[in-house]
């Protein structure tokens, strides 16, 4: 370690390309395969350990015995764990005002089993919003300046150069959970028009008019210097309503939340939300305050049309046909529940993505393999792929870890806006089962 902390000192002191390349080149020859392999990772800014920032927080509070829930509100704030470690050490924890332009964590809605499983979590009243089918996106906007952040923390504002002009243009700095979404005029389209929008660095007049998005605000996390996660989520769309104009415009748009009294009425809602080209329902409690990063049941979804499962590909094999020369059937697994997050598989899938998207696929897979077999033909890879597949049905299987197989499954789309944090869990496959046996 410490030869290591001289050669990153040495570089960054040392002038020239041709005078770092010679270090490098030495430190390399020098160096085991092991040893290369990480020193190249380091430089180059890939070192992931999958250390858990959450751990990290609790870490921090332990060792200077200050609250859990004031270190993390305060990485929150700052986005800086370094400097909340230092607060931590001080006793600086308070006072501390919301900085924009880093991303927050979103929290996140679990899938209700049924209108019973609603009306048991929330027996006086709900507020009923159309689950879009687009891009989780988190808006940053002050004065001129505008940043969106997808579910992965990814910025991707180049990608959506017309949303900034009108999220410049609130009334107000803040900090905006919603959904990037196709559109045509009034109508929502198929999240197959927004995927061409995805994985491009520049995006062109041409594709901006053939492709265009809008994005749709239906949280509210800061505004006007005031910072309102621990608000109660019907004060949260009360100040929302007063930012976004009452207008819709053809870029940004307020989600319509129906507040409910019972479940009755969601039969009708879910159809009408389909019919406008939405997944389902986002039922909410009015009294939920936005809790970043996580999930509970304060937040649920209703999703019936189609039985699907997000899941991450943890090995991958050679095709055949036209396709022996691409990394094209794909192994995938579920976490074994929401606090285990040992992978487990339940299936594979050959079909579903186009030649290109498994051309992408392909180099990236050879370059995060893990193990190869068969000459390179089956390769365990970096379990960071995620995908949404669906199926015929869900059967027992002994010759799977987790118990279980899909029958028939078939690559819906890649869900790059997910991580393998994210991914459905064993307990979610077992539901499938018994409902089917219903």
């Amino acid at each position: 370690l410490a030869g290591m902390q001289s050669l990153i000192q040495t570089l960054s002191e040392t002038r020239g390309t041709k005078n770092k390349k010679a270090l490098l080149v030495g430190a390399l020859a020098g160096a085991t395969p092991l040893e290369a392999k990480y020193l190249v990772k380091l430089l180059v800014g890939d070192l992931r350990i999958g250390l858990k920032e959450g751990l990290v927080e609790d870490a921090v509070a332990r060792a200077f015995g200050r609250e859990l829930s004031s270190v993390a509100r305060v990485n929150m704030l700052t986005g800086d764990i370094g400097e909340t470690a230092v607060r931590a050490r001080r006793g600086e924890l308070e006072g501390v005002r919301m900085r924009l332009f880093h991303p927050i964590k979103f929290m996140l809605a679990t899938a209700a089993a049924d209108l019973a499983d609603i009306a048991r979590q929330m027996p006086e009243e709900f507020y009923a919003e159309d689950k879009f089918d687009g891009i989780r996106a988190q808006a940053h906007a002050e004065g001129a300046r505008v940043a969106l952040y997808t579910r992965t923390l990814d910025e991707v504002t180049h990608r959506f150069p017309e949303l900034v002009a009108p999220l410049a243009s609130l009334a107000s700095d803040a900090v905006i959970d919603g959904e990037i979404v196709p559109v045509r005029g009034s109508s929502i389209l198929p999240f197959s028009e927004l995927q061409k929008r995805l994985g491009r660095k520049t995006v062109s007049d041409e594709l901006l008019a053939a492709s265009p998005v809008a994005f749709i605000a239906y949280d509210l996390l800061y505004a006007a210097g005031r910072v309102l996660v621990e608000e109660p989520l019907e004060e949260r769309r009360r100040v929302l309503e007063g930012i976004i104009p009452a207008e819709p415009s053809a870029t940004l748009r307020l989600s319509e939340a129906k507040r409910m009294g019972d479940v009755s009425g969601l039969d009708a809602e879910f159809d009408a939300a389909r019919a406008r080209g939405n997944e389902g329902l986002m039922i909410k409690d009015p009294r939920s305050s936005y809790k970043p990063g996580k999930r509970g049941r304060e937040w649920l979804k209703l999703k019936r049309a189609l039985a699907t499962l997000d899941v991450v590909v943890t090995s991958v094999e050679v095709g055949h046909g036209k396709r022996r020369h691409l990394l094209s059937d794909y192994t995938f697994a579920v976490r074994r529940s929401g606090e285990d997050p040992e992978l487990l598989n339940i299936g594979k899938a050959y079909s579903g993505l186009t030649d290109a998207e498994l051309l992408e696929l392909t180099e990236w897979f050879r370059a995060h393999t893990l193990q190869e077999f068969a000459h390179g033909r089956v390769r365990i890879v970096e379990p960071k792929i995620v995908l949404e597949v669906t199926f015929d049905r869900v059967q027992e299987s002994k010759r799977h870890k987790g118990g279980y197989a899909l029958r028939f499954p078939r690559i819906l789309r890649l869900r790059d806006d997910k991580t393998a944090d994210e991914i459905d869990t064993l307990e979610a496959v077992r539901r499938l089962v018994e409902e089917s046996k219903q």
